[in-house]
């Protein structure tokens, strides 16, 4: 079937989209733009009135426009990750700017030339398209993805309000230093319009479950040293080789060892999992096979599982001390100890039981889990994993360096 014809309304709002972005607004007139569109000017004035409420329509209803706000409101039902859907939705939105920058510059430095009634008209197309963004932002936020102290209509007036303002200063400006990357961008913004508008009590309860420095240096081990030390633990028992384990396949730290009960793990061919139960927050983490190279058994046999299979009390407790008692954090870094007796860092120090947790989330994010999912997993914010992020990257340019020092050129 043969497309429908524009009409003639339709024709001047896209030769005024045409103009406008290669010869600005101002050294535009309504004859050039009545020319393009093959129609003569009465038609124009008659439609929109003058050259600015044309733009207002150009920007209200063009191609490069539409559909964003829409898109964003069906992404709700059913509820998703709100902050790949903010993201996607802030991209998107600066892709769209970003096809027309001589646009978006002309609108900027003009704007006090345009007559009050079509600022008026701009304000209310600005608020209009906003009312998408709070329509999605009340129905996450009434569905309990999203907890703020904070209305709808504010969060997304402050979150097109940044974005406008990115587009504004790229498109502006050169040389600045105010981020490093567009993408820096996007992340750096939904991650604080999202945990910058949670409410303190939300934060409170948040942060309630484990005090969470964010490290300066990641200190992850390398390879060789996890393997020694393994190695290590399998020599030194079946039960501190599945703590050492668990601390490198799952990447927990002593507390969270310490509180694992036996019916805490699910595991069948496809995976092997732990349920992590701190008052007032449960989450599940994966057991690995492979551990920076090296593969430890399966799914349904290894270290921690043939722990288990040993056992011959009944106790709940996934780790045990001599007495048949839970195993205290002091007695899993007693196990830890002599699992790295005699073993140095490449810093000439011992290696220290944290390391291990660095190790798996460095290790994860080499195999290209996103921030967002080991977010998920760990129970932590991006912002305390840009540290692991950042080492992960590093790691990455040195294994590409390497690489290429063995091809000949």
């Amino acid at each position: 079937m043969a497309s429908q014809p524009l009409s003639a309304r339709q024709r001047l709002i896209q030769a005024a989209l045409e103009l406008f972005t290669a010869q600005g607004v101002s050294g535009t007139t309504t004859r050039q733009i009545a020319e393009k569109a093959a129609v003569n000017e009465v038609t124009l004035f008659r439609n929109f009135g003058n050259k600015h409420g044309l733009l207002l329509a150009v920007l209200e209803e063009s191609a490069a426009f539409i559909n964003l706000g829409e898109s964003l409101v069906q992404r709700a039902n059913p509820p998703g990750d709100v902050y790949q859907a903010l993201k996607d939705y802030a991209s998107a939105s600066l892709h769209a700017l970003e096809r027309v920058p001589d646009l978006v510059r002309s609108v900027v430095g003009e704007a006090d030339q345009f007559p009050a009634e079509n600022r008026r008209a701009l304000g209310r197309g600005l608020t209009e398209a906003n009312r998408y963004v709070a329509q999605y932002l009340a129905t996450v936020i009434q569905q309990g993805d999203l907890n703020t102290y904070l209305p709808a209509e504010k969060l997304a007036s402050l979150l097109n309000g940044m974005i406008l303002g990115y587009a504004v200063i790229e498109f502006t400006s050169e040389f600045h230093q105010l981020w490093e990357s567009r993408d820096d961008f996007l992340e750096n913004l939904v991650e604080l319009f999202l945990h910058g508008t949670m409410s303190p009590a939300i934060k409170l309860a948040h942060n309630s479950l484990e005090i969470r420095e964010i490290p300066q240096d990641v200190a992850d081990i390398p390879a060789v040293l996890v393997h020694e030390i393994l190695r290590q633990a399998r020599k030194s028992g079946i039960q501190d080789y599945a703590i050492a384990y668990v601390l490198f396949a799952a990447g927990l730290s002593a507390t969270e060892i310490v509180n694992l009960q036996r019916n805490h793990q699910i595991y069948d061919s496809h995976g092997h999992f732990l349920q992590i139960t701190i008052p007032g927050f449960v989450r599940q983490v994966p057991v690995n096979q492979w551990i920076l190279g090296k593969r430890y058994g399966s799914y349904t046999d290894n270290p921690l599982t043939k722990w288990l299979k040993s056992r011959k009390d009944n106790h709940a407790a996934m780790f045990i001390n001599a007495t048949g008692e839970p195993l205290s954090e002091s007695e899993v870094l007693t196990c830890w100890q002599a699992c790295t007796q005699a073993l140095l860092t490449p810093q000439g120090q011992p290696p220290q039981i944290d390391q291990a947790k660095h190790t798996w989330r460095v290790e994860m994010l080499m195999r290209g889990m996103s921030l967002e999912n080991l977010s998920i997993i760990t129970a932590c914010d991006r912002t305390q994993l840009q540290p692991y992020a950042h080492r992960a990257k590093e790691k990455a340019a040195l294994e590409q360096a390497t690489r290429l020092d063995q091809k000949p050129v």
